[in-house]
């Protein structure tokens, strides 16, 4: 695992959008993995304008979000697909026939998941899964005890979660109890992991996510056993990291970051 730390929100999303940028300019077939959440918005603008501005090229990406509600339609405006259409999908060239999200309207709960995981191992697997981190810990949906090997699921929200996102919708009351979410050993099991996170509320589950002991109850602390895990973060979300001043040592120092050192 590696962690940077740059002065501000604004940076640490730009620094993720180049490094997202060089992957898919790369690898024009990408297979990403993408999340949802308030950071994410900016994230998305910030790729939008790269397609606009620059001609980043999505056409022949492939990608597959961590989550989403059960019980709700694609259709349905607190949907994680009507937010995935909204923020990115129908901004850039990506065929959507290549987007890919669990079918939250599906009546076969219990296959939704093996469906998912074949359509990911179908796909190649992902490349690069982008995450953010809740207030619990979890990653994707995997909420407090979910086994680090867990494949894509339903999954009960925990009070916290529940708590956290009912605000988005429009009667806090009719926000699902349940979703599907890729599993812990499903988002492993990606090329590499870009986990993005902001803001001074983050700063104490951060700390135990990067350098407490790996947990079940903290399901992002399973990042650490990835081989090839990117900890992007402002500031405020590293205030509480012990080793602050030897992630940005390496930053500075390690070639593979030299050519992002002068981003803003």
């Amino acid at each position: 695992m590696e962690v940077i730390i740059r002065k501000d929100a604004a940076s640490a999303i730009n620094l993720t959008a180049e490094i997202l940028a060089d992957a898919i300019t790369a690898k024009p077939d990408l297979v990403l993995g993408l999340a949802t959440g308030r950071t994410m918005e900016n994230l998305y603008d910030n790729l939008v304008e790269r397609h606009k501005n620059e001609g980043l090229d999505f056409s022949l990406c492939k990608s597959f979000n961590l989550d989403e509600y059960i019980g709700l339609s694609g259709d349905n405006e607190n949907s994680y697909r009507y937010y995935m259409n909204h923020f990115l999908f129908n901004r850039v060239n990506i065929d959507l026939r290549n987007t890919h999200l669990p079918d939250g309207a599906t009546e076969d709960l219990d296959g939704e998941g093996e469906r998912y995981e074949q359509a990911i191992a179908d796909a190649g697997g992902v490349d690069i899964q982008l995450l953010g981190i809740g207030r619990t810990g979890h990653i994707g949906f995997n909420e407090p005890l979910s086994s680090l090997m867990s494949r894509t699921r339903q999954k009960a929200l925990a009070p916290v979660t529940i708590e956290q996102n009912s605000p988005l919708f429009d009667n806090p009351e009719d926000m699902p109890k349940r979703a599907f979410t890729m599993g812990v050993g499903t988002i492993l099991d990606s090329g590499k992991v870009i986990m993005l996170v902001t803001g001074k509320e983050k700063a104490e589950i951060l700390a135990k996510a990067v350098e407490g002991p790996v947990t079940a109850m903290i399901s992002a602390t399973a990042l650490q056993l990835h081989p090839n895990t990117v900890v992007i973060c402002d500031e405020e979300a590293a205030e509480l990291l012990t080793e602050k001043d030897y992630y940005k040592w390496i930053f500075d120092n390690e070639p593979e970051w030299e050519k992002y050192r002068n981003l803003k």
